[in-house]
């Protein structure tokens, strides 16, 4: 059974929200290298559609947005790259070498767990939080940054239990970011 990766970038104070945080070249070489360890990445509609419209048209024309810095190049051709499942009703087709996940989303996410493979990688703060109260997430990396944003979706704000976490990792990166990783106490 290939393990469900999660990875979110938060503040010090929790927040969630991608505009409070700024990305480094260490940051995106990590996330880079996080989604090379999976064999699809699993998204929810929004986490889909921001990411799609940052990186797609980089990754394919190599003409980066003014915004874009010469060292995201590595991560916009993986993300471009990458087996891309998305969970989502509102929308009725994807691309950009994406599927659509419908149904139970337990049983859905189940079915790509078995299959065979390194990983899934799974971003965004909804999604997640759905996949957290139903315990499939195998391995939590939170990248706390050091900002206070004072503001922002609160990450897993809401969440009806309590779940307890093993440290399984601490790697510090640029900027004073540091990558934790945990594996749920089951």
């Amino acid at each position: 059974m290939r393990p469900l990766r999660y990875s979110i970038n938060v503040t010090l104070d929790g927040c969630c929200d991608h505009q409070a945080i700024s990305g480094d070249e260490t940051l995106h070489r990590h996330q880079a290298a996080n989604l090379a360890r999976a064999d699809a990445l699993l998204f929810g509609r929004v986490t889909y559609q921001m990411m799609e419209e940052a990186w797609r048209e980089p990754a394919r024309t190599g003409v980066m947005p003014e915004w874009m810095q010469p060292w995201m190049m590595p991560f916009a051709r993986t993300i471009d790259a990458a087996k891309k499942y998305v969970v989502s009703s509102a929308l009725e087709q994807v691309d950009w070498n994406a599927e659509l996940v419908r149904g139970d989303l337990g049983e859905a996410v189940e079915q790509l767990k078995c299959q065979p493979g390194e990983g899934l990688f799974l971003g965004g703060v909804k999604l997640p939080m759905a996949l957290a109260e139903l315990d499939l997430i195998d391995e939590y990396e939170i990248v706390v940054h050091p900002r206070l944003a004072g503001h922002g979706p609160a990450l897993f704000a809401g969440l009806p239990r309590h779940l307890d976490l093993r440290l399984m990792s601490c790697q510090e990166l640029g900027s004073g970011a540091v990558a934790l990783r945990y594996e749920p106490s089951r």
